[in-house]
């Protein structure tokens, strides 16, 4: 059975990382797919975990031939998702799930229009930039450049298959495990799945 593919989006500071992350660990078949990128990586990051570090020359490359299924330049440094590494897990009967922002995901929807995705929202600006602000690694000049940014990236939530508001941790996992189980139960699924008792029962 192929897998399915799952787009996540959230602004910065709404928990999309630690949320995807725990699904990953609850939830048999599901993948994490690893972004390429150009940027020096940061302490406490690994390759090959965090991301795919990348020389320029390289992601152009990869860029050249038609590689990525989405890409973007955030900053000066390129991000980008394999096709050919999505496409190879799906194909083996695992679930995907990119984080990608909104713009990211209107890419991966125009290549994979089958692709479900999730926008996940914070339940108010002000626990939103509390968050922010409890990680202590962002001035306060830098924090309100991410609020700024925040207001545009939500404003494409409209533009998903489902919406999760993380205000209580335990309920946003449950929802997103609720939305992945729920779709391996969809007619295509299930039909590929039992197709030989499908076929029995019909014969």
């Amino acid at each position: 059975m192929s897998g399915i593919l799952y787009i996540v989006s959230a602004p910065s500071g709404a928990g999309k990382t630690s949320l995807v992350r725990e699904l990953v660990q609850q939830v048999e078949g599901v993948t994490l797919s690893v972004s390429h990128t150009t940027r020096e990586s940061r302490p406490g990051e690994t390759e090959g975990v965090d991301y795919h570090f990348i020389e320029t020359d390289r992601f152009v490359e990869m860029l050249n031939g038609a590689e990525f299924l989405e890409q973007a330049q955030v900053y000066g440094n390129y991000y980008g998702t394999s096709e050919p590494w999505v496409k190879n897990q799906l194909k083996s009967g695992l679930d995907v799930i990119l984080e990608i922002d909104w713009q990211g995901a209107s890419q991966v929807r125009r290549l994979m229009p089958s692709a479900c995705s999730v926008y996940i929202l914070p339940p108010s600006r002000s626990v939103l930039e509390q968050r922010l602000r409890n990680r202590g690694q962002d001035s306060d000049d830098v924090i309100a450049g991410r609020m700024a940014e925040a207001k545009e990236e939500m404003s494409h939530y409209s533009e998903a298959d489902y919406l999760v508001i993380n205000d209580n941790f335990k309920l946003a996992l449950s929802q997103l495990k609720s939305i992945l189980l729920s779709n391996r139960l969809g007619i295509g699924p299930q039909s590929e799945e039992n197709a030989n008792t499908i076929s029995e029962l019909l014969s």
